[in-house]
């Protein structure tokens, strides 16, 4: 308990400063104007947090033995969020596909859940402005979900157009990401478990086929690709099976695997981050 609450005000701190660094104050010259990192530092650790809180719950309630999540601190620079994310540990097997689609899916659904208010709200405080013509700045991609939240906010933008996003937008942004990197049905990632609990013959090959997309968005898209890659196939490419495997998923689960393979699809882009 004593890990779980240090790791997590280091993370509040790094956000907090990653934030500031966002609205351009320096925390050495200035280190009274670190408040204005709250709001992103905030925003992120309420949807990671409840990431996190929906794998550990739905976790309780299949009787399994997990810890509570540990939050991640990264250096406010150059990793311009502040954390690494957050994770749970299961410390017990699965028990069945029913188990494990309720685990993989819990986390994901209950973040996207809140990061939909999260961008509303933050887009609303945004503004749009004419882009700037020369310069290079830090363009993000636009997941299929985001777009469609942008155009209900401000419609449909002309191309000379950008929005500035507002840091509790930013936040919301990046939950979509975490969602979608989270939903790659690869190995013991939440895509992993939703994918093996509805295909478990096909979740080896699946999974080496993700890979094999993620290298080549990589190498057409953007080049953070190939770094996921290189790094989901060294945390390893199987699953291991629930204790009883041979349990079918009920109508249920499977209309929420399809579901969540939806949300994977809405918030997935093939480049996140690009220099225009």
């Amino acid at each position: 308990m004593y890990l779980h609450l240090v790791l997590f005000l280091a993370t509040v701190a790094t956000t907090i400063t990653a934030g500031a660094l966002q609205q351009g104050v320096n925390p050495f010259t200035h280190p009274y104007d670190l408040y204005k990192g709250i709001p992103f530092s905030f925003t992120l650790l309420l949807i990671l947090g409840t990431h996190e809180m929906g794998h550990y719950l739905v976790s309780r309630q299949h009787h399994l033995n997990v810890t509570l999540p540990y939050f991640i601190p990264a250096p406010p620079f150059p990793f311009i969020i502040g954390t690494f994310g957050a994770f749970i540990r299961i410390r017990s097997p699965i028990q069945d596909k029913k188990a494990l689609l309720d685990v993989g899916c819990a986390g994901p659904l209950t973040g996207v859940v809140v990061s939909l208010p999260v961008i509303l709200v933050g887009l609303k405080l945004s503004k749009v402005t004419v882009m700037p013509g020369g310069g290079e700045g830090l363009i993000l991609g636009e997941p299929l979900l985001f777009k469609f939240l942008s155009f209900l906010v401000f419609g449909d933008l002309s191309p000379d157009h950008q929005i500035v996003l507002h840091p509790v937008a930013f936040a919301g942004w990046i939950g979509l990401l975490v969602t979608a990197l989270n939903l790659l049905p690869v190995g013991q990632l939440d895509g992993g478990h939703v994918s093996y609990a509805l295909f478990p013959t096909y979740h080896k090959m699946i999974s080496w086929a993700c890979l094999l997309l993620l290298l080549l968005i990589g190498l057409f898209f953007w080049q953070g690709w190939l770094i996921w890659a290189f790094l989901l196939y060294f945390l390893g490419m199987r699953h291991p099976p629930p204790a009883y495997d041979w349990v079918p998923l009920d109508r249920r689960r499977k209309i929420l695997g399809a579901v969540t393979i939806l949300v994977f699809l809405l918030t997935f882009t093939p480049t996140p981050f690009k220099l225009d």
